[in-house]
């Protein structure tokens, strides 16, 4: 069955995570690989203030993950992640097969890949085209999935 690339992000408890930041980043890792995937990048994105009080934490730890997953494998992630006493919340997005590549190489090393094609209009400073029309893609992400505490998708 063809695997599916994800993006997550996890809001993790910001204490625990000032503790032991080296077992909550394995713990992550561990979940995809034991529902059946590959972690493509996995990194802390931001610690701020969250907009609004979630179970208590004023606070959280933002960790983004791309990982490669078949789709009937989701709901084993999905649940390992609400058991996890450590993720507050997580958001998954079924990434669109031709930006997969672009999001998981800016997510590891922060920069876009160079190799635009022969084709590729040259970009100019405001990132359009010599005609100052800049391109869009059609979609960019499909099948979010969202859960409220209660564990009901929205």
């Amino acid at each position: 069955m063809a695997q599916n690339v994800y993006e997550c992000l996890f809001i993790l408890d910001s204490n625990r995570y000032a503790r032991e930041p080296g077992i909550i980043s394995d713990k992550i890792t561990e979940i995809i690989e034991k529902a059946g995937g590959e972690v493509l990048a996995s990194r802390l994105w931001v610690e701020q203030k969250l907009a609004y009080p979630i179970d208590g934490h004023h606070k959280g730890t933002y960790w983004l993950s791309y990982f490669r997953l078949e789709g009937p494998q989701m709901p084993v992630f999905t649940r390992a992640c609400k058991l996890e006493e450590n993720i507050v919340r997580h958001m998954v997005i079924k990434l669109d097969p031709r930006l997969a590549d672009v999001m998981v190489s800016y997510a590891i090393d922060g920069s876009m890949p160079a190799d635009g094609g022969d084709d590729a209009p040259a970009a100019d400073a405001d990132g359009g085209d010599e005609s100052g029309e800049v391109e869009v893609p059609d979609a960019v992400a499909t099948d979010a999935v969202t859960t409220d505490v209660a564990g009901e998708k929205e």
